[in-house]
């Protein structure tokens, strides 16, 4: 046993096997020991190999996919080895015969399709990339709903390209493995490096036409060498992961960078769009706008908001029909209700496809397409037109729908091994066995009844032993006249009885043992022939599926709009961003369950005088909550949906760029300046003429005049060579000067209020400039000990006054500011002396008081408080 389990995890070097053994999947000598840490099993031993212990764990089969899931999340692959026959066909070859194992499935982050395995509203990518001749591709596929794209772009965009797909799994060629372990490292992705031969074009190009049954792939687009090496990279792997048994996969579908607002790493972590920036969903805009219902439709939502299209007459076709289920409340209520019961059919789908399936998939088909037929039957015909192409996709399916409904029960087990889901009266045999296996006793009782009148004998009864199995007995008194029948053959004789046996009986002895086994045979082969089926509709079925995606994500966003006051952007060609009355959608959600203040909200307006708002205004008081805001109602514009404000007129953007907040990413050298360098860089370099540019403190991670010269530049870069829409929020008020030498720039500031010394953040954004920061009553809002604030008063006056004055030398300054250790430390404040007011209020007890005596008691108050 051992010699095999070494000679098949020489296949396997880089990957944990999971040796099947009866009912336990185990692990020997260096996968043990890795596999018992990771999974935090016991360690064990089993037998010496060269004269030292084996290590060993294992797992029990009927869990085994809650193990895999941990392993491939810290980072390993597993090969899943099964037993290929039964330990007694193994013993049909000799008694010492080792049964036949050979991997299955190998099991990877990008090729999981069990549903306890991934998360059910994302998608679950595999991609690959290859440079052909200077020429880069990326392809990209979800095996587990059949999705599969590919693009040509630039290798400097395959980072943003990553960061928007978010593939558990990257395929390169050995050869291009170091160059790209950063960026793909940066991604999360898992890489995996393949032979040449994998990438080959000729060789691709063959396996893609035989996966999808074509002689050519013009059918599907016209697709360079690099993108075809991409795709066939891809299908090789899944023929080795999965051995041969290839998913579901729609044909393939080219997408074009121009087809989609670009957005970067840095941008779509600093915008939280997906994932917040502590890592998870929460606290991201996409768990704030997600009311869809089903899983197809909240993978379609992450994709639209990932993705925000850039073509006006896309995005104008899901804004209508946004607008449709908007205005019909009572029809969107319905069909949300009937979206609630859509089980996931595309995954359901894609399990059956590589025979991961059950008869609960079988069920979940029935069940979708049952829905689908409902809510095609709910829409009316006067219907925009994504919503129109979605109802008609829903039909259609009677066929397999009668087929599934005759066949199986309301509730199937998880199993096919297990049986019982196929319905009564479905199958004559399988009724026979069932009525064998279960009701056994009548059978027989019957049998004895009909021998009993055959003979006449009332005595003759039909009874079982372990020795002779079903037999037929009567007294020895009726021996003579059972003799007589041929039909009776003696088997035995006792004492006082005679035993006998008949042909019917013998058969019907073997078929009531064998019931129980033949009917899960039955039910097994009905249930490879409704997958059968049900495969051969595989296209229409995907189609209800991303109909029913579309119609759920069209009514959650008219729920979200209904719900929270969102109107319907006008999206056009032009250069306008005007937002009258914007909300940031993830931050008033949580001051509302915070129970908090209502959300400020602000306009803005690009676009018509100005290209640029230059924003100024102390911390805490706002900036970065509005330029975030602005950035993402143009994003959800442009994803199709409705968005938080009174009123936005946006022209389309072509690329969004966000430099808001960062931080040191210590792993590659490089400090927080560094890091927003870096990221100015990008935009500088990258920015065209529709882009979206957002920035916020440019330069304040280095000296104040060496950070003023940079967000100088910057800002007039911006302006004049790229000449893109911009928000530039700063502390450097000296940049206000340029709104009156650059024509397309404007001041906005942010309003504060100072009251004794306090100030108050009003959160409203008005055209002007600041004319101070308020840090120091800032720092003191933020709690540093009094005696601190008052000295840094005291050094802002002085540096203040030298500013009037001329520019103050830092020696004069340090010698006329003594320094901090010499200041006294602040005197303890005096206790508060209760006034007037607050002892009447103590000797009140309201519960004693009139109507008429409390009134009397307020008048009272507000005199005193007059008095006062």
């Amino acid at each position: 046993m051992m010699a095999q389990y070494l000679e098949i995890k020489a296949q396997y070097p880089d990957a944990l096997l999971f040796y099947r053994m009866g009912d336990f999947f185990e692990l020997f000598f260096d996968d043990a020991v890795a596999a018992a840490e990771a999974l935090d099993i016991a360690l064990t031993k089993r037998g010496k190999h060269l004269d030292q212990d084996i290590p060993m764990c294992g797992v029990p089969v009927h869990s085994a996919e809650g193990y895999l899931l941990t392993l491939i999340r810290k980072g390993f692959r597993v090969a899943v080895c099964e037993q290929m026959e039964s330990p007694e066909e193994a013993k049909k070859r000799g008694s010492k015969s080792v049964v036949k194992r050979d991997v299955v499935r190998l099991v990877t982050p990008g090729t999981l399709t069990e549903e306890s395995l991934l998360e059910a509203r994302r998608h679950n990518y595999l991609a690959a990339f290859v440079t052909v001749r200077d020429v880069s591709a990326l392809a990209w596929v979800d095996i587990s709903t059949g999705e599969f794209h590919v693009m040509p772009l630039t290798p400097v965009r395959l980072g943003p390209e990553l960061a928007r797909l978010s593939p558990s799994e990257l395929i390169v060629s050995e050869a291009q493995e170091t160059d790209l372990a950063e960026t793909v490292s940066e991604s999360g992705a898992s890489l995996t490096a393949l032979g040449r031969a994998a990438f080959d074009s000729q060789g691709a190009e063959k396996r893609l036409c035989a996966l999808f049954g074509v002689g050519s792939l013009d059918a599907f687009g016209a697709f360079c060498r690099a993108e075809v090496s991409a795709m066939g990279a891809i299908v090789e792997y899944l023929e080795i992961t999965q051995k041969g048994k290839l998913p579901l996969l729609r044909p393939p579908v080219r997408e074009a960078e121009t087809r989609v607002m670009q957005i970067d790493a840095a941008t779509r972590r600093n915008l939280e769009i997906t994932h917040a920036l502590s890592g998870g969903r929460a606290g991201s805009l996409l768990a704030a706008v997600d009311r869809t219902m089903t899983a197809g439709g909240a993978r379609l939502l992450e994709r639209r908001l990932s993705s925000p299209s850039r073509v006006l007459d896309v995005v104008q076709a899901r804004l209508e029909s946004v607008q449709f289920a908007t205005e019909q409340a009572l029809l969107c209520r319905d069909l949300r209700d009937a979206l609630r019961k859509v089980p996931d059919l595309d995954r359901a789908l894609s399990r059956l496809g590589l025979d991961r399936g059950g008869p609960r998939d079988l069920a979940a088909i029935r069940n979708g397409l049952e829905q689908a037929v409902h809510i095609a039957g709910t829409l009316p015909d006067d219907l925009p037109r994504v919503l129109l192409q979605a109802k008609q996709n829903l039909s259609g399916h009677d066929e397999v729908l009668d087929l599934l409904g005759q066949a199986l029960i309301a509730e199937p087990p998880l199993l096919a091994r297990d049986g019982g889901f196929i319905a009564a009266g479905y199958d004559d045999e399988l009724d026979e066995m069932r009525q064998l296996r279960d009701e056994g006793r009548g059978v027989i009782a019957k049998m004895q009844s009909e021998y009993q009148a055959a003979t006449g004998i009332a005595s003759l009864k039909v009874k079982h032993n372990n020795v002779l199995g079903y037999f037929v007995e009567v007294t020895a008194t009726h021996a003579d006249k059972m003799h007589a029948d041929e039909r009776f053959k003696h088997r035995q004789t006792t004492a006082n009885q005679v035993r006998f046996t008949t042909v019917e009986l013998s058969e019907m002895e073997t078929r009531i043992l064998n019931a129980g086994g033949r009917a899960i045979e039955i039910e097994k082969w009905l249930y490879d022939r409704l997958k059968s089926e049900i495969l051969s509709h595989a296209a229409e079925v995907a189609q209800a599926a991303r109909a029913l995606a579309e119609i759920d994500l069209a009514t959650a966003l008219a729920d979200l709009a209904r719900g929270e006051n969102w109107v319907r952007p006008v999206v056009d060609d032009g250069r306008a961003l005007e937002v009258e009355g914007g909300r940031h959608p993830v931050v008033e959600q949580s001051l509302r369950q915070q129970g908090g203040a209502p959300f400020i909200a602000n306009d803005c307006a690009l676009g018509d005088q100005a290209d640029i708002w230059l924003l100024t205004g102390p911390n805490m008081a706002g900036k970065s909550t509005f330029l975030r805001q602005n950035a993402l109602i143009a994003l959800l514009a442009q994803a199709g949906s409705f968005v938080p404000a009174t009123r936005a007129h946006i022209g389309l953007v072509s690329q969004l760029f966000s430099r808001v907040g960062a931080s040191d990413d210590l792993a590659r050298g490089r400090s927080t300046f560094m890091v927003e360098m870096v990221e100015t860089a990008a935009i500088l370099n990258q920015a065209d003429d529709r882009a979206l540019v957002i920035l916020d403190e440019i330069g304040r991670g280095t000296a104040t005049y060496d950070g003023l010269s940079i967000a100088w530049a910057t800002l007039e870069h911006l302006h004049e060579v790229n000449g893109c829409r911009a928000l530039f929020a700063t502390h450097y008020h000296e940049l206000t000067q340029l709104a009156g030498k650059l024509g397309r720039v404007d001041n906005a500031t942010v309003s504060v209020r100072e009251h004794e010394g306090e100030v108050i953040f009003l959160h409203e954004v008005r055209k002007g400039a600041a004319d101070r920061s308020y840090g120091v009553q800032v720092a003191k809002l933020a709690g540093l000990p009094d005696s601190v604030v008052a000295r840094a008063r005291v050094v802002l006056d002085a540096l203040e006054k030298g500013e009037r004055e001329g520019a103050t030398k830092p020696k004069a300054l340090i010698d006329d500011l003594p320094l901090f250790a010499a200041a006294p430390a602040p005197e303890p404040h005096a206790p508060l002396r209760s006034s007037a007011i607050e002892a009447q209020l103590r000797e009140i007890h309201p519960d004693d008081l009139s109507p008429r005596e409390a009134l009397q008691v307020l008048y009272d108050l507000r005199a005193k408080l007059n008095d006062g």
